[in-house]
């Protein structure tokens, strides 16, 4: 849950800062894409958001529904509808009020696309100063803190959302079953059964499962190091470090959320040796890692 003064800091230091709204910064902050439209004088029409901050936004429009001409009418005084997902049934909605300041084509294999460029004329809401907010200090906070480590005690996982520490992974396409042992922005250390020495330096993908995203993290990496378990020679623990420019915002986000609110602990409760609660079962026989239509114009 972000705080007040968490908002106030947000905005001071990100407000100008503009997010390219790409597939996963529309997952990431939960935006429903069909529910966001522009209004202006009792119409409105859908648009794409193609970017926003927390003063200004550009949205993608049709240009031969006349919105351009219906705004002039109205000072270029416009309303822009977001939408976005909550832990409640229904998304929140809210509409943030603008001028339009400027309009340029979207490129010349869409001729019929606007740009159109838009100016806050109020602080937008505080749903919307959130999601930017958590997603840019996340993106700083990934290169600033990368290697921190999160060691998968019960009480973590459950702040951070896991559901369990078991997860399924594809070394070089072939299913394995494995059990997380800590995780970083950068990184992870997973348990996993094999001939360690033929897994370093291979591709993989893990899936991780967690309450607050409606779809597995599926992040890639490569497996660089692994080191013995106590006690155990048919399994070791091995190091994974993800391709950065692969890593979701989603999994960003919930790192960093963790890493906001934990409280410091002595370094040595850290440090204990974790104990390999389950055996590894057998993987499956058979596993693989894995512009809205065009809208119609409405009117209130």
């Amino acid at each position: 849950m972000i705080l007040g003064q968490q908002l106030i800091r947000f905005y001071e230091e990100y407000s100008s800062l503009d997010v390219t709204f790409t597939k996963d910064v529309v997952k990431a902050i939960g935006l429903v894409p069909k529910q966001v439209y522009l209004k202006c004088i009792g119409y409105q029409w859908p648009c794409i958001i193609y970017s926003s901050s927390m003063v200004s936004a550009k949205v993608i429009v049709n240009a031969k529904l006349g919105i351009q001409t219906i705004a002039q009418k109205a000072n270029n005084m416009v309303s822009l509808r977001f939408s976005l997902l909550s832990d409640k049934p229904d998304p929140v909605s809210f509409f943030v009020s603008a001028k339009i300041a400027g309009a340029l084509p979207y490129g010349t294999a869409n001729p019929g696309l606007n740009i159109l460029v838009l100016t806050f004329t109020q602080r937008p809401a505080d749903d919307l100063i959130s999601a930017l907010g958590e997603l840019l200090e996340a993106n700083v906070n990934s290169k600033k803190r990368k290697e921190e480590r999160i060691v998968l005690t019960p009480e973590v996982m459950e702040k951070m959302g896991f559901k369990a520490k078991e997860t399924t992974l594809f070394v070089e396409k072939v299913p394995r079953k494995g059990i997380i042992r800590d995780i970083s922005f950068s990184g992870a250390k997973v348990i996993i059964a094999g001939v360690a020495k033929f897994m370093v330096q291979k591709n993989v993908v893990i899936h991780l499962e967690n309450e607050h995203s409606p779809e597995p993290l599926i992040i890639e990496g490569t497996i660089l190091r692994f080191e013995p378990v106590e006690g155990r020679k048919d399994i070791s623990a091995f190091a994974i470090q993800f391709k950065e420019e692969g890593v979701p915002l989603r999994y960003k986000i919930m790192v960093n959320d963790y890493l906001r609110q934990k409280k410091h602990k002595p370094a040595a409760a850290a440090q204990q040796k974790p104990v390999v609660e389950n055996p590894l079962p057998p993987p499956p026989p058979d596993a693989s890692p894995e512009a809205p239509p065009p809208p119609a114009e409405k009117k209130d």
